[in-house]
């Protein structure tokens, strides 16, 4: 089921970090490390965790000859390390979590072992439907009840079994009678990834297929042999349709993408958003949708309809409560019937501009990310004819958000080898076992260009891990403290 969840911080303590660390997930990646604080004081040899003060779990490890937790606490903008033993005892509750997951985040990450999670649905069920387990308008606490399963490879079998952990059968250990290696091995598409680059390429055969109607993944059947060429990095521009009203589509578009797009208008609700999008390559010129009565009368006051380029950024003098005052301002010449006017903005503006575009050419995406600073608002002009369907080609509008770089294996048919495709390696849950036959060609066939669809909570995922150093510095207060 899809959707973007708050966790609910439990109510209930872990007596000991040796409990912390049997039933909660720490590890590698972010999900992984979880915060506490105790209610009482925790003496350190050289650090005092003072009642209630966050304490970050990073990783579990032997120190001296005794298992530890590493740790991190920030008290006063410093950073501090330090380590707790597993015999550590006390009283560790669970710290509030303002991050958003997806179901799939929480099942692996932030359920604790033997207890149930809360969550509350961060984002609002835009489609509903009678297939929707929520009822309609939901907006409460879902408790969340692990239910578990075992996967299981069987001797004469290509599928994976699916085994419920609540069947009463007795299970007896033949391990030591049995050659493991005539079981097939599944593994996903991270653990192809992680082979060694000297290992490609390899054949596989398909022991569960990904879901989906959209190219590639319809071709990819379970029981299907496919040679996996390698794995690399690769570049995408990450779009979002242009609408007012929610939901909007998401893609990934790829930088071989052969379409030309025609600039659209951006809109802009600040004056910095102005001062962010400025560039040296031309002039911005914006019309303000929204009036702005400025407090200071140093400062201009914007009516509805009013026209400006954009010039620089720079400071100014202004009276605020009987004190001059230095504030950042943004200087734009108004535009009137039969002149020009000097006037300053202030940074903090909250208004509202939308973009004048006098540049009527066609740009392919490369350039557009050369010669632009993204987000930036586009349209298809001319579709990309080496795709059976352009997706993009149908939407009205295109915003590019940012660049990303993601991981992917190129793959092609190994009855029909006549052309591959790129599968990304985190979005796609599939499951294949290593064949041992010689590729025939190590050179793949020639690339389909596949433009991306993606939902709202891989979006989301997108957005928070990709990139996160591309996104604008925070915007400034509305009035000057």
């Amino acid at each position: 089921f899809l959707g973007l969840y708050k966790v609910v911080a439990d109510k209930t303590p872990y007596v000991s970090i040796e409990e912390i660390t049997r039933k909660v997930s720490i590890g590698p990646k972010r999900f992984g490390h979880p915060c506490f604080y105790s209610p009482e004081d925790i003496k350190l040899a050289n650090l005092t965790i003072k009642h209630g003060e966050q304490i970050t779990f990073n990783s579990v490890e032997e120190v001296n000859g005794t298992m530890a937790v590493n740790c991190g606490m920030v008290r006063n903008n410093q950073s501090h390390s330090f380590t707790l033993p597993l015999s550590q005892e006390g009283k560790f509750y669970e710290c509030e979590d303002d991050q958003i997951y997806t179901l799939k985040e929480i099942a692996e990450w932030k359920i604790p072992k033997c207890r149930n999670r809360i969550v509350k649905l961060s984002s609002p069920l835009h489609t509903w439907d009678s297939s929707n387990p929520l009822p309609e308008n939901f907006d409460g606490c879902l408790i969340l009840t692990p239910v578990y399963e075992v996967q299981a490879v069987m001797k004469f079998r290509k599928d994976i079994v699916h085994i419920l952990s609540d069947l009463d059968v007795e299970v007896k250990d033949i391990t030591d009678c049995y050659d493991i290696s005539s079981f097939l091995q599944p593994l996903s598409l991270e653990d192809v990834f992680e082979r060694t680059s000297k290992e490609f390429p390899m054949v596989a055969e398909i022991m569960e297929g990904p879901s989906g109607s959209q190219k590639p993944y319809n071709l990819l059947p379970t029981g299907k042999a496919i040679i996996i060429y390698k794995k690399y990095q690769a570049t995408r521009v990450l779009a979002s349709e242009i609408r007012s009203d929610s939901p909007k589509r998401h893609f990934l578009i790829p930088t071989s993408y052969k379409g030309k797009f025609k600039r659209r208008p951006r809109e802009f609700p600040t004056a910095y958003d102005l001062e962010i999008a400025r560039s040296e390559k031309e002039q911005l010129h914006v019309v303000a949708t929204k009036a702005f009565d400025s407090p200071h009368k140093e400062l201009f006051s914007v009516s509805v309809g009013d026209q400006f380029l954009v010039q620089q950024c720079q400071t100014s003098e202004v009276l605020y409560e009987g004190r001059k005052k230095v504030i950042d301002v943004l200087a734009c010449e108004q535009i009137l019937s039969d002149a020009y006017k000097k006037v300053l903005l202030p940074m903090y503006m909250e208004g509202g501009f939308v973009e004048v575009i006098h540049d009527k050419k066609q740009y392919q995406l490369a350039e557009i990310c050369k010669e632009f600073r993204l987000p930036f608002n586009v349209k298809v002009s001319v579709r990309d004819l080496s795709i059976e369907e352009d997706v993009l080609a149908a939407v009205p509008g295109l915003q590019f958000e940012e660049e990303i770089t993601d991981s992917y294996l190129l793959i092609s048919s190994t009855s029909s080898p006549l052309e591959s495709w790129e599968i990304p390696v985190y979005r796609l849950n599939m499951s294949v076992h290593l064949l041992s036959k010689d590729v025939q060609t190590t050179v793949p066939p020639a690339t389909k260009t596949t433009v991306e669809e993606i939902s709202e909570e891989q979006y989301y995922m997108v957005r928070r891990y990709e990139n996160q150093t591309l996104h604008p510095p925070p915007r400034p207060p509305k009035k000057p403290t």
